[in-house]
Formats: C-alpha cells, structure tokens, sequence
C-alpha cells in the first residue's frame, strides 16, 4: 500500500515562554534573585500557557477495500490527507520535574509525553477512485467501501504520526521550546545557566557525573 508524509515543522511556541519570562522582568530586575525563584516564575507561566503545540506534521494516507457479492465485486481506493498535531500538556509540569544542579548551573526539566492530536482529515483534499460500478449500481456497496476507506485511512494517518521520525521531530521541538522558555527568563534575570528538557524516557546524561548528581537537587515546593 502505497502511502506519502510530507512532515512540516510547525513554528515553535517559544515566544509564549518569552512573554512569561519577559513580562516579569521589571519584578525581577528590582532585587538580585536566585535561579530558583526565577524558574518558579517561569513554570507558573508555562502551566498557565496549559498546552503546547511544537510541532505539526502533514500525512497521506492510501488505502483500498473491496466488496464481492453476487459474483461481482467493486473497489474503491481513497486517498486522504490530514495534519496532525504533536501537543505537550504544560499543566502537568510540577515542581518535582524541576532539579538545579548547583555544581554545574544546570537546570534539568522533565517533560510529560508528548500526545498526538487528530488527524484533522483535509476534506477538500480527498480523492477517491473506483471500480466495480455495476455491483455500486444495485447495491450499497460503495457506501460501504467509503465507510472502511476512512476508518482505514484515519488509522493509517495515526500510525504514521506515531513512527519514529515524526515523534522525534515532535520530541525534539518540544525540547527546544521547553528550554527556551526557562532560559530567556533567566537571561533577563542575568543568570548564568543552561536549562535541558528531557523526557522521562530518557536517560538522564547528568547520571554518570556522580559528584554533580550528587548535588542536584529538586526546587522546592
């Protein structure tokens, strides 16, 4: 079966982690404040932003089914295209997904999974081909074969969301506008760090320095 993916980037949402971190400058720039106050900041912001969208995705899906009665048969193919949306529910960021390593001015975010969301099927972009018009005349049959080609075609976009190159892409942009939006802040702030988003699948790069895990520790409540 033949099928297409065209996989789009979507723009990333960073500049919502911009304005949360940004619109607290002025509060911030009073008082010298700790990495952790910052940070406490910058995730009221993305929990309130509540979901994130870093990255769509634009797949085709093709998919045939066929129907034999009555010594005939008829068969349709379809081919149908739709977006999908790779979506991070932010509100389930708490403070435990937090840890400062104060040894390396490391700020380590563990991010929820990422959801896909959709397919939102291009309706317009449907095209469809047949055969078999006498059995289609006398019977239902094409109804029939519409109704599977979409529950097929639906699937089969899902499957494709979910393969491994469009979940990294997705993961990867998740990442980036995770880290931008807790680093920018900090900046404003005039603190020196570096922020990395992990996901609770991965291993933990900071796990063999065993002096820096040591100090690591989780922001408090």
């Amino acid at each position: 079966m033949k099928r297409g993916i065209v996989i789009l980037l979507a723009a990333l949402i960073v500049g919502a982690g911009a304005y949360f971190g940004l619109s607290n400058l002025g509060r911030w720039s009073t008082t010298p404040l700790d990495p952790e106050t910052v940070v406490a900041a910058s995730l009221q912001g993305l929990r309130e932003q509540n979901r994130l969208v870093p990255f769509t995705a634009r797949f085709v899906a093709v998919v045939t089914s066929t129907q034999t009665r009555f010594g005939l048969s008829a068969r349709k193919t379809m081919i149908m295209p739709g977006t999908v949306r790779y979506e991070l529910d932010l509100a389930r960021l708490q403070q435990r997904d937090l840890a400062w390593d104060a040894a390396t001015r490391t700020l380590t975010v563990t991010l929820p999974p990422v959801e896909v969301s959709g397919p939102e099927v291009d309706m317009a972009g449907i095209k469809e081909y047949d055969s078999g018009g006498v059995l289609m005349a006398i019977t239902n049959a094409e109804a029939t074969l519409d109704q599977a080609n979409r529950a097929a075609a639906q699937r089969q976009l899902v499957a494709q969301a979910r393969e491994d190159v469009p979940m990294r892409l997705a993961r990867d942009a998740a990442r980036s506008a995770v880290e931008r939006s807790f680093t920018m802040p900090l900046r404003a702030a005039g603190i020196a760090a570096s922020v990395r988003a992990r996901f609770a699948d991965e291993p933990d790069a900071a796990a063999p320095a065993a002096a820096s895990a040591n100090e690591a520790e989780a922001l408090p409540k």
